[in-house]
């Protein structure tokens, strides 16, 4: 089963304008919050992100952007 979390309350923002596709998100984040679609990466599930933060602290070019432990 996968873990939910408060809904519509995550500060998770993704700006695709600056996302390269480099599938770092991807590989780092434990909720599978993110994919890559159309060579740029896409959240899919955006009310089980935890708000960890791995997906801003590894992205090369800061297209994420999330306040930890908020939700």
């Amino acid at each position: 089963m996968k873990h939910k979390y408060i809904k519509n309350v995550v500060t998770l923002k993704l700006d695709k304008n600056k996302c390269i596709g480099c599938g770092r998100c991807v590989e780092v984040c434990p909720h599978s919050v993110f994919e890559l679609a159309d060579s740029k990466a896409a959240v899919v599930d955006l009310d089980s992100c935890m708000e960890c933060g791995a997906c801003a602290r590894n992205c090369p070019v800061k297209a994420l952007d999330v306040k930890k432990g908020v939700g």
